[in-house]
């Protein structure tokens, strides 16, 4: 009887990458949602089961009964993954807790949480000597001076915990041309009791963007690790990434590597850069402490980091693994690529010969596999019912 995995979330792309990587090597892996509604992942053959449980941000003690009572009914103590935010923040908040009921690959509670929130995270990058955006606090004193004179316009408005900032505001960021703006733009987060903070704009195109990805074992040690160059992300300029091609960037283990030894981090992370197009310096813009949308590039390309956490929290970790050349491999998420490619059009901001060319690479894509098809025509459901609903509405208004 093996043990079985528990993945947080199958309604995005992200939760179903998790389950294939798994799945493909034959392990019960179990998918826990709040709702069926355009949970496409619950349609994947790798599935051994599918639950309801309640809402990790409406209900958290609730999930946390739930995720115990599942638990005590198990052979074995089930690995559990999270597949955004909100998942990693809760299980970092009740670490104590699920440790005794699942297995989970961070052990100090309070660090999930340190690296996922801005502020936190860049005190903790400047103590380990790691370069961050210039950023001025709003409770500062003299903070408008200081926007005025080191940060100057335009700059961005941003906030410290970005899953609930997207909730309300359904984008990543404020991008302010002026004072009046920036002060509109704290007033807004300020009334949804949303912390912010503001940031110079590192210059460089979309393809200044990088990730470092990496796993690292039970001794915070990087076992395995690859590199990746954004090329168009949506929403444009500060969104997520739609295309992304897998990139050799030895710095960004040199850089990315040591600042996660360093503080202890266990399990999958992938640090964000931007890559000064004037210095050609490396700033850290952000840490996620969870599998991310290039999961499926990162299997395909050669490391399976799910699979990496199942293995070593069970058994023993494959030995270690780096991607050390270009593969050429390029995630791809088509549906929203093409908005983000009529958005680079619109704005002048790539031609069209740039982006074509961009398509003849091998590809992972985000939610279609031939092996395992029926996620990508739920999804594809999904949005021919909100076309016809809206097409329904405009004809009955």
């Amino acid at each position: 009887m093996k043990n079985k995995a528990v993945v947080l979330g199958a309604n995005y792309y992200i939760g179903l990458s998790i389950i294939r990587c798994l799945g493909i090597h034959n392990i019960p892996v179990v998918a826990v949602d709040y709702s069926k509604k355009g949970t496409y992942g619950f349609h994947s053959k790798y599935l051994s089961e599918k639950l309801i449980g309640p809402d990790c941000k409406k209900d958290p003690e609730g999930l946390l009964s739930f995720l115990i009572d599942y638990a005590k009914k198990q052979e074995m103590p089930p690995v559990l993954f999270p597949t955004a935010d909100g998942y990693a923040e809760f299980i970092d908040k009740y670490l104590p807790t699920l440790s005794k009921y699942y297995l989970i690959n961070q052990t100090e509670q309070g660090l999930f949480t340190k690296v996922i929130n801005k502020e936190t995270l860049h005190s903790l990058a400047k103590e380990h000597n790691i370069l961050v955006p210039e950023t001025v606090y709003v409770n500062e004193v003299d903070f408008e001076k200081k926007v005025e004179e080191n940060i100057k316009f335009p700059c961005l408005v941003k906030p410290t915990n970005s899953p609930e900032f997207v909730a309300h505001f359904r984008k990543k960021l404020f991008k302010v041309y002026s004072m009046e703006e920036l002060k509109d733009a704290i007033k807004k987060s300020e009334d949804a009791n949303l912390e912010v903070i503001i940031q110079r704009i590192i210059p460089g195109f979309d393809d200044h963007m990088y990730t470092f990805d990496a796993y690292l074992n039970q001794d915070s040690k990087v076992s395995h690790w690859m590199t990746c160059q954004k090329l168009r992300q949506f929403p444009i300029n500060y969104g997520a990434s739609v295309y992304t091609v897998q990139k050799h960037v030895p710095e960004l283990y040199e850089i990315g590597g040591k600042f996660l030894e360093d503080i202890g981090f266990k399990g999958f992370a992938e640090i964000e850069f931007k890559k000064d197009a004037d210095t050609g310096k490396f700033y850290m813009i952000e840490i996620n402490a969870r599998t991310t949308n290039l999961n499926s590039l990162l299997y395909k390309a050669g490391i399976n980091m799910p699979y990496l956490a199942y293995s070593e929290l069970t058994g023993q970790l494959p030995e270690d693994y780096a991607i050390k050349e270009d593969t050429n491999i390029a995630f791809w998420y088509g549906y929203e690529d093409l908005l983000a490619i009529k958005a680079y059009r619109k704005s002048k901001q790539l031609a069209l010969g740039e982006i074509l060319k961009t398509f003849n690479r091998p590809k992972a894509y985000a939610i279609w596999d031939v092996k395992d098809p029926m996620p990508a025509f739920a999804f594809l459901g999904n949005k021919f019912k909100r076309v016809f609903s809206k097409i329904g509405e405009k004809f009955n208004s």
